[in-house]
């Protein structure tokens, strides 16, 4: 008989790519014989967000600064709530409703260490992560929508004209 494995730190793949989200391959990249939850989270594209019919969603970003960002949050949800293996991704570009926008797949021995880690990594990457959303609508209409605010950025304009670094849209997924 064997003992089970040493806590180990967690291995991290984070991704902000144009490519549709793969859930299949996202808990590909987590599962392992050593954990009992494979937990997976897919955000989408909503058909209506403040009594307007969206018809796309555009999605910016930094790209490279995202990844990081994007596993450095990853990295921290795992450390503090014990899970083993976090596959995270954000897409960019547009997107029309009923697509995944973000995927987030997490493996942990235990499932409430996985659902733990899922629910922090999407509260972190709608606050921190470098990504803008932008709805166009059915009227014709288009909006860049606001992120959550950022420490002494409250009120400030988002989206990539607007200079700043700021998350994405608070409604979404």
């Amino acid at each position: 008989m064997t003992s089970p494995p040493a806590q180990r730190p967690p291995v991290v793949e984070a991704d902000v790519s144009p490519d549709p989200i793969d859930p299949s391959s996202l808990v590909e990249r987590v599962g392992h014989p050593d954990d009992g939850a494979v937990l997976l989270f897919l955000g989408t594209v909503r058909t209506w967000n403040r009594e307007r019919e969206v018809t796309a969603l555009e999605y910016e970003a930094y790209g490279a600064m995202a990844r990081e960002e994007l596993a450095e949050i990853a990295r921290e949800a795992a450390e503090r709530h014990g899970a083993s293996r976090v596959a995270a991704v954000h897409r960019t570009g547009a997107l029309r409703p009923g697509q995944a926008s973000v995927g987030i797949a997490v493996a942990a021995v235990h499932r409430d260490a996985a659902y733990r880690t899922s629910r922090e990594v999407i509260e972190e990457v709608k606050r921190r992560l470098p990504v803008w959303k932008k709805e166009s609508y059915a009227d014709g209409g288009s909006a860049w929508l606001d992120g959550h605010p950022v420490a002494g950025r409250a009120g400030e304009p988002t989206g990539p004209t607007a200079g700043a670094a700021g998350p994405a849209g608070e409604d979404e997924a």
